[in-house]
């Protein structure tokens, strides 16, 4: 029995789990912390309308927003219709490509500023 194999791997697997469960406890008073951050501690990010409008706009309307080939100006349209564009669609432009209300005000607000 001296040399059985079983008993060190044995002990290497409680090890192994008394490891993991007294880890899991950590993290346990991390979780409370971290519902109290979404309830009432949250911070609010600025959303770059620039960096949204160049990753979701420049595809169809071009790079500097002017048009490209079917597709219309938008640089300096009003904000409030840019919005509404974004919102519901219009010609080929599909509904819904936006939808945190905050992202598209804020692109809305960017290509609004372009001229």
């Amino acid at each position: 029995m001296k040399n059985s194999p079983i008993v060190p791997y044995l002990l290497i697997m409680a090890m192994g789990i008394a490891i993991i469960f007294f880890l899991s406890l950590d993290g346990a008073g991390k979780k409370q912390e971290a519902a109290k951050g979404d309830e009432g501690g949250a911070e609010t990010t600025e959303v770059d309308g620039e960096s949204i409008a160049k990753s979701s706009c420049i595809g169809c309307h071009g790079g500097d927003l002017t048009g490209q080939g079917t597709n219309p100006k938008i640089a300096g349209l009003d904000a409030e219709h840019i919005q509404d564009v974004v919102k519901n669609g219009q010609g080929a432009m599909p509904a819904g490509l936006l939808q945190d209300p905050a992202e598209i005000e804020a692109v809305a607000e960017y290509v609004s500023s372009l001229k």
